[in-house]
């Protein structure tokens, strides 16, 4: 089936979008000595897509991800996974949302004790229902106004303003119009600058997630038999006759807390020492 001219066109905001995103990125690796992965030939990988697998093996596409001790020849430990999206209608943006989140929280899952930055760049229209929907996940969102997607085209001479009733030979004129634009690089600069404010509130939060350090690990082995009861008379009962100083209760597990400068905290328990120390041994 031919693709159509308006999706053709969208396609070309989206991969404007990655355009004017890839430098920012770029920079911030840099500044915070990350590896950067984005699509293209790696040895690292196969193909040219950047995928990784979830816990369960299958495979997620992602637009960029960030590792640290990542190099060209060797995978790094992913700190960053980020995706891109453009939608030109609200009706469209509930399903790319669903479709983002089913992407990016196996693999939050999967390493989720590096609690990895996860971020979503939009552009178009989207719902704020949908922007919440990723935000109550722990998404950090950068939204692009589609106002200010055409504010930006319009600068360089071109329409990029258009709707479900736009016939196709207007997509034909804007087409061939973005052939003929010599600096299309410059439009995606253009867009990161009319956003500043926003694009440096997401940097901001990606630096203070990247920057974030162990302050104090809590390890509490506990010992005793459980008490298990659905009455609340019952459990008050267990409570006031239960001996606080009795030492000789058998080992149930361990429970580790970990907490961070950024008042972030993760929790596990174990049954098994080789598993409390197992889980200790990831954050190295």
């Amino acid at each position: 089936m031919a693709q159509s001219l308006s999706h053709k066109f969208g396609q070309i905001i989206g991969d404007l979008l990655e355009a004017g995103l890839e430098p920012q990125l770029r920079q911030f690796a840099k500044k915070h000595k990350l590896y950067l992965d984005k699509k293209g030939k790696r040895k690292a990988r196969a193909g040219q897509k950047v995928s990784w697998k979830d816990d369960k093996d299958n495979m997620h596409d992602l637009d960029f991800v960030l590792e640290r001790g990542g190099t060209d020849k060797k995978l790094g430990v992913p700190v960053a996974f980020i995706e891109s999206a453009w939608r030109r209608y609200t009706k469209h943006s509930r399903n790319k949302a669903q479709e983002i989140q089913g992407a990016i929280l196996p693999l939050a899952f999967k390493y989720k004790n590096v609690s990895p930055f996860i971020g979503v760049v939009l552009a178009g229209e989207f719902t704020e229902g949908a922007i919440n929907q990723l935000e109550s996940i722990g998404v950090i969102v950068l939204y692009f106004l589609y106002e200010t997607v055409v504010k930006v085209f319009k600068k360089y001479g071109l329409d990029a303003a258009f709707g479900e009733d736009t016939p196709e030979v207007e997509f034909e004129k804007k087409l061939a119009a973005w052939a003929k634009l010599p600096n299309k690089s410059d439009i995606a600069k253009e867009l990161m600058r009319l956003n500043k404010a926003e694009v440096d509130k997401f940097f901001d939060k990606f630096a203070k997630r990247i920057s974030r350090f162990v302050e104090r690990i809590i390890i509490l082995p506990l010992h005793g038999e459980e008490s298990a009861t659905s009455s609340v008379l019952d459990a008050l009962a267990f409570l006031k006759q239960y001996q606080e100083g009795t030492t000789q209760k058998p080992f149930t597990r361990y429970e580790i807390t970990i907490k961070y400068n950024t008042g972030d905290k993760i929790e596990a328990s174990f049954k098994e020492k080789v598993d409390a120390i197992q889980f200790l041994e990831s954050y190295k």
